[in-house]
């Protein structure tokens, strides 16, 4: 490849070592600079590396001189702060959403957004003790897909699978494939998850991404939209826990002060709420009751309990003498 060729590059070459090799404790010399484009076959001369700077500020480059013996040029400003990226890098390394393998990806394509120098601080930010992660690499496919869906306005079918004792993946319906017609993808306990609309049973349903498997578009236009127009996602999302259906119902909670906090984490801050005597409250609810949702009011330690409707009330004693049997030790 003839010389000539390299120094129709050098600008290229200069910028490439700014970004990967400077930051504003490492500037580089024009020494520097001259020795790194030597080693990539490309000649340059000490005015010839102000000019190309110059130039490049020009451009929009947030270059910076420093003057002095230790002086050189460093690259100011990026795309994103270091900061920025350290709690990107936290949330991929803490997503259980995320596999290891494309956890490791990921982590690699942000350090290539600083400078070699700052890299080792993103790489000392990734240690998350004992993180359960996804297992199923197509995941990133699967939400690509499904963005393809809703944009092109069609159905799509895929496999869903569960969990069997022996940490096997079985498939639903028999392997029978599932066909709806996507609409909102939302994030909920760590999870992402699929909103759709299935003209079969003509119900709104909710499918985790990550136990999507062979997912492709259809040539079928999707239906449910005027249900789907009705949704409010956020209230959805609220009255369902980790994403479990169940039969919606209002339901009148009565606790002691000090949980309110949590209501209103939970719940929104537009709850119904209201004081109840000198240190309690009640709070209407619209909630999709499930074992899920008897299992967070278990969490709460009694500080709040069911008080209507009475049908409810009672599926959540039962639920609770049912756990006490489960756990009596056999003699």
């Amino acid at each position: 490849m003839p010389k000539s060729y390299h120094q129709k590059l050098k600008m290229q070459y200069i910028v490439k070592y700014l970004y990967e090799w400077t930051d504003e404790k490492h500037p580089v010399t024009t020494k520097q600079l001259i020795e790194y484009l030597a080693k990539n076959e490309i000649m340059a001369e000490r005015k010839s590396i102000y000019d190309d700077i110059a130039l490049l500020q020009d451009f929009g480059m947030d270059i910076i001189k420093v003057t002095g013996r230790t002086g050189g040029y460093y690259l100011a400003s990026r795309e994103f702060e270091l900061a920025e990226l350290k709690i990107l890098v936290d949330l991929v390394q803490s997503s259980k959403f995320i596999t290891p393998k494309k956890s490791r990806e990921l982590i690699r394509k942000l350090e290539g957004l600083v400078s070699h120098h700052d890299a080792g601080q993103l790489k000392r930010q990734v240690m998350v003790m004992n993180r359960t992660k996804a297992v199923n690499e197509s995941i990133y496919y699967n939400v690509d897909m499904i963005y393809n869906g809703i944009a092109e306005n069609s159905k799509i079918r895929f496999q869903y699978f569960e969990w069997t004792v022996e940490k096997e993946m079985h498939l639903r319906r028999d392997g029978a494939f599932y066909e709806v017609s996507p609409y909102i993808l939302t994030w909920d306990d760590e999870n992402y998850y699929m909103i759709a609309y299935e003209e079969e049973t003509d119900l709104i349903k909710h499918f985790r991404v990550d136990k999507m498997l062979q997912i492709s578009l259809t040539d079928q236009k999707r239906t449910g939209e005027e249900k789907m127009d009705h949704l409010d996602v956020a209230a959805y999302t609220r009255k369902t826990f980790g994403m479990f259906a169940g039969e919606e119902e209002t339901v009148v909670l009565q606790g002691d002060a000090s949980m309110i906090g949590v209501i209103i984490d939970r719940f929104g801050q537009n709850v119904a709420l209201r004081r109840q005597g000198e240190d309690g409250f009640r709070a209407r609810i619209h909630v999709a009751v499930s074992p899920q949702f008897f299992g967070w009011m278990a969490g709460l330690g009694g500080k709040v309990n069911i008080v209507e409707p009475e049908n409810v009330r009672q599926q959540y004693v039962d639920y609770l003498q049912e756990l006490i049997r489960n756990c009596t030790v056999p003699s």
